[in-house]
């Protein structure tokens, strides 16, 4: 099927684009009423994401209301580490929470790798839905979690501001760690592979916990799977890396086979396309408290903004996904601002 906006795609690729375009990360959420609606019908977040048809609406609705450029699956990255033998939770206000993490050698020779990927068959449902329903209007992106994320939450068991019990395991045991990662890796990149198949036409891989880690562990324990995911998948779609907060990984992802960069808001546009050089795509990078301004104030940001990283190989986005308190037609100037945007 022929795209009618293929913005993204081209920007990905470093074709012209006529503008940039623009999409946000976890648009497809409570900033929305509509999304709201379909929610209180459910017993929960799970049962959402389980739910391919409902999945495939809420994944549409920002394309229609905000006018973006492109569709994210709605998903979670903790579909990986359920897929391979632990079961999560999604308590209210509080966030993922794992009944079981990995605790021994017993506990990782129970984990499934590659087969994993089987056991998501609701998620390339939803894909298939999503595509036939959106008919070409915009792209859509699939997703997934880095391997070092995916571990955090396998080994802390939620979510922590230090993560120190997953850290801990990789000092007191690294060469089980890269078991693990390894595993998770190879659950990551079939998973990735059907998403594709099933119809996504971009990729996405967020490292939400990059930060946490110093450069060298970060390069170990993340950086070394993030670089056998580019190599796999091989370009079966355009790639983006996003690692929050990892200054010192933007080095290496440039060196990397994917094809987009995802920026924070603490990262700075002319130096990161000083590091990042001239043939890789930037992704990025407003606060997205900057959006709780007025819209007035939002058009002055963009500018900004598209001023630093100019029109050409370059995807509008916040540096980190939407909060769910701001207005969604504080999100609308946002996107109208990028799409009317004048040098």
């Amino acid at each position: 099927m022929t795209l009618k906006n293929d913005l993204i795609l081209r920007a990905a690729r470093g074709e012209k684009v006529e503008r940039v375009p623009v999409w946000l990360m976890r648009q497809a959420g409570r900033i929305l009423p509509e999304y709201r609606a379909v929610r209180e019908k459910l017993s929960g977040f799970r049962e959402l994401v389980m739910t391919p048809s409902l999945a495939a609406e809420v994944t549409i609705q920002p394309v229609d209301i905000l006018g973006v450029d492109a569709a994210i699956i709605f998903s979670d990255i903790l579909v990986i580490p359920e897929a391979m033998g632990l079961p999560y939770e999604m308590i209210e206000s509080k966030g993922p929470f794992f009944p079981k993490t990995i605790e021994n050698d017993k506990d990782i020779s129970a984990l499934l790798g590659v087969q994993a990927a089987d056991e998501l068959e609701y998620v390339y449902e939803a894909i298939r839905i999503t595509k036939k329903e959106l008919n070409g209007r915009v792209p859509l992106i699939g997703f997934a979690g880095a391997p070092w994320t995916i571990f955090a939450y396998m080994i802390e068991g939620q979510g922590s501001k230090t993560f120190s019990k997953a850290k801990k395991f990789l000092y007191t045991e690294p060469e089980r760690s890269k078991v693990i990662l390894d595993k998770i890796t190879d659950a990551t990149i079939a998973y990735l592979r059907r998403q594709v198949e099933a119809g996504a036409d971009m990729l996405q891989v967020f490292d939400s916990w990059a930060n946490i880690l110093s450069p060298e562990q970060y390069h170990e324990f993340s950086g070394v799977y993030m670089d056998r995911i580019c190599n796999e998948l091989n370009h079966i779609a355009p790639l983006t890396l996003f690692a929050k907060g990892a200054f010192s990984a933007r080095t290496s992802f440039a060196k990397m086979e994917c094809d987009v960069i995802g920026l924070d808001w603490t990262m700075d546009a002319k130096e990161s396309r000083q590091i990042i050089g001239a043939n890789k795509t930037v992704q990025g990078n407003l606060d997205p408290c900057a959006l709780y301004q007025n819209s007035k104030g939002i058009e002055a940001e963009v500018k900004k903004m598209l001023d630093a990283f100019g029109t050409q190989r370059y995807i509008a986005n916040l540096g980190h996904g939407l909060y769910p308190d701001t207005d969604k037609y504080m999100v609308k100037a946002f996107v109208d601002a990028v799409k009317e945007y004048k040098s």
